[in-house]
């Protein structure tokens, strides 16, 4: 004979994201699924016996969910150089010296979270700057976007790049030697010390406990990691030690080893892989997102393509008819245009399967493009709003009011999934609530301020969109038979902490 599960009951003001019942006074829980939903008395009189949780003076949601993470990659990125908030080379060069006192001679000097713009600079870094401070450790640091990285001369020596050495496919080899573009950064990043298996499984438990500890019950864990990075989450989740569920995208290189696998969609767990991910061009700050003509207004060009719409295409089919999920990084107006080319030729299939195509980023686009949002996921990260105002403003004055436009993409019908692309930003909930809110930058201008969310609309797309886009419709929302993760608030958009029962 089986014991029941206990049952709990939840006294706390609730926002359910359920149309049907959009406010309530007590959740009842039991099993790690609500049970019911209503008042204080109707829950109690249903089950006298559940054990009593009285949060009545805080408020309970759906739990918040990270839409685009590098999950394990944001584990290393804790202990590793943090480059967030520098304004000047000096200040970068100071901190590569510090790190360099402290560190063995010989050993690499890894880290990022700079801007361009932030650094004042208007041509890309030699390595010459780097070797003033460093030049007995081998140097790799990469801008917030992680699509350009800065070497010293002893890490480009180890890596045998010379001013000779032609441009890999998909990247740049900037001259003078120091910057690398795109694909260009694998070179260098190649030759690093590989991490062991117990340091992957450290990272990805560092990423998915600070997660956690910030409030979050789920996440979505992008592609542009080293196979061992998801292994190591999986290993989590067999160990009952991941903390929250993750849905996990695999490179599209990585494609046919899912279908040798048999690797389909499976719901269930705490792990899952739902996603095949692909990149359409690179990202503003770096002057490598793929724009229509005129381009950068600084003459910089109109960035890099990345993976071809035909390549997008062929292997989408592919991912669809193994139920998952085609995700494609697309961040100019050009890449955008050419990637919701390739979603209106999948769509039948797509629908047919029932999966909901996606694009990450969406942040600049032209007018026409938006309405062809209509439902696909539009996984957007607020956040990058608040560094990238002056660039926009500098860069693409021409597509300012179509920036990070949340509003005409919720109104189109997209479905809007919010996260914070950490490492490259913090996965900081606070931020992308001020950024959607307020639309104003770190200079303090208000960006396409037509395009604000309401605080409502904020909690939407980062808890019940994040659900929809992963195909789980049991979590995003409080009813009965849902996942029993919820976030406690001092209020909404503040102080936040993670409820999983």
């Amino acid at each position: 004979m089986t014991t029941p599960a206990p049952l709990t009951l939840l006294h706390v003001r609730t926002l359910t994201l359920n149309p049907q019942q959009p406010e309530a006074g007590a959740v009842l829980v039991g099993g790690g699924r609500v049970l019911a939903v209503g008042s204080r008395e109707e829950l109690r009189a249903l089950a006298p016996g559940a054990e009593v949780q009285d949060h009545r003076d805080l408020l309970l949601t759906p739990g918040l969910a990270e839409a685009h993470v590098h999950l394990v990659s944001y584990g290393f990125s804790l202990s590793e150089l943090g480059l967030h908030g520098a304004r000047s080379v000096s200040e970068v060069q100071a901190k590569v010296a510090q790190r360099a006192m402290n560190t063995p001679p010989g050993t690499w000097i890894r880290g990022g979270g700079f801007l361009l713009s932030e650094l004042g600079l208007a041509e890309y870094p030699t390595a010459e700057l780097l070797d003033e401070v460093s030049p007995h450790h081998p140097v790799l640091i990469y801008s917030r976007d992680l699509h350009l990285s800065w070497a010293n001369s002893l890490a480009l020596r180890l890596s045998g790049i010379t001013a000779d050495t032609p441009d890999p496919e998909g990247g740049k080899i900037v001259r003078p030697l120091g910057t690398l573009l795109e694909h260009a950064s694998g070179l260098v990043a190649r030759i690093r010390p590989t991490p062991t298996d117990a340091e992957y499984l450290a990272a990805a438990k560092a990423g998915a406990d600070d997660l956690a500890a910030r409030g979050y019950v789920s996440a979505h864990t992008m592609a542009f990691e080293p196979v061992e990075a998801p292994r190591a989450v999986q290993l989590l989740a067999q160990r009952g030690e991941l903390p929250l569920r993750v849905w996990a995208t695999l490179p599209h290189d990585r494609l046919e080893h899912a279908r040798d696998l048999g690797l389909r969609l499976t719901p269930g767990g705490l792990f899952q892989w739902g996603g095949v991910k692909f990149f359409a061009d690179g990202a503003l700050g770096s002057r490598t997102a793929w724009l229509h003509a005129p381009g950068f207004a600084d003459g910089s060009g109109t960035g890099i393509p990345l993976d071809p719409p035909e390549l997008i295409r062929e292997r989408g089919e592919e991912a669809l008819r193994l139920g998952l999920t085609p995700v494609t990084h697309a961040i100019g107006d050009r890449a955008n245009t050419e990637v919701l080319g390739v979603y209106d030729a999948l769509r039948p299939l797509a629908d047919g399967v029932g999966v909901r195509l996606r694009i990450e980023h969406a942040q600049h686009l032209r007018p026409g493009d938006i309405a062809r949002f209509r439902g696909l996921t539009a996984s957007v990260q607020p956040i990058h709003l608040q560094a990238d105002g002056p660039m926009i403003r500098e860069l693409l004055p021409h597509l300012l009011e179509t920036s990070y436009p949340f509003r005409s993409l919720q109104q189109a019908g997209a479905i809007l999934a919010f996260g914070s692309d950490a490492p490259v930003a913090p996965p900081e909930y606070r931020a992308n609530f001020a950024a959607a809110l307020t639309r104003r930058d770190d200079a303090g201008e208000a960006i396409a301020p037509a395009e604000a969310l309401t605080e409502g609309e904020v909690l939407w797309a980062h808890t019940r969109g994040p659900a929809l886009a992963a195909g789980w419709d049991d979590e995003g929302i409080i009813r009965p038979g849902a996942r029993a993760a919820f976030t406690l608030w001092d209020r909404l958009g503040g102080q936040a902490r993670a409820l999983v029962l």
